[in-house]
């Protein structure tokens, strides 16, 4: 048992390690923060691998980790309530929601790659939905959006990095499923 967990550690370690990689391999960025990478894709496998528990763990470190190194982020936020809910929305619960790939793909049984495929997109939409709020509810409070609908302005904004981001995860779990289906084995716990 404690080789199992040991085993675990260590591959949300590399995993961790992996994504963090990965946000510095840019295809795009906008303006104000978000890029399109595949730094969404390890986590989803650890959750895919090991379950909720662990991947959602592993997410919520990695968040942590993210958090940590791009804290300048945070105090931009003109109040303690809007740092709050930049710490939440765009750190922690948005990496940590990409651990529940496995919980998602699960009633899928059998039909595995479909699974990963539905397990992928709707952490990608949560993680959208994550980024969505902050943009409206947190930055809305630090810029002058005159003129423009601030919900609409947050939908537009994020959905351009975060559609291509979770194509492109959906798209690269689907060719690794394929070529190493090992890959996405449940783990024992």
């Amino acid at each position: 048992m404690k080789n199992t967990k040991t085993r675990k550690l260590v591959e949300g370690a590399l995993m961790i390690a992996i994504a963090y990689v990965l946000s510095y391999i840019k295809l795009f960025s906008m303006p104000l923060g978000g890029s399109v990478t595949l730094e969404m894709l390890p986590l989803i496998i650890m959750g895919l691998r090991n379950g909720p528990k662990w991947g959602c763990f592993t997410g919520f470190v990695h968040g942590l980790i993210q958090m940590v190194l791009g804290f300048s982020n945070v105090m931009y936020c003109p109040t303690l309530l809007t740092q709050i809910g930049c710490i939440l929305l765009d750190y922690l619960l948005a990496y940590t929601a990409l651990g529940l790939a496995g919980l998602i793909a699960k009633p899928f049984g059998e039909k595995r790659l479909a699974g990963a495929a539905v397990g992928t997109v709707v952490c990608g939409v949560l993680q959208f939905l994550c980024s969505f709020l902050s943009g409206f509810l947190v930055w809305g409070a630090y810029y002058d959006f005159t003129g423009l609908d601030l919900v609409a302005y947050s939908f537009t904004y994020n959905i351009t990095y975060m559609a291509p981001n979770t194509i492109l995860s959906v798209i690269v779990v689907l060719l690794l499923y394929k070529i190493v289906p090992k890959l996405f084995e449940a783990q024992n716990a």
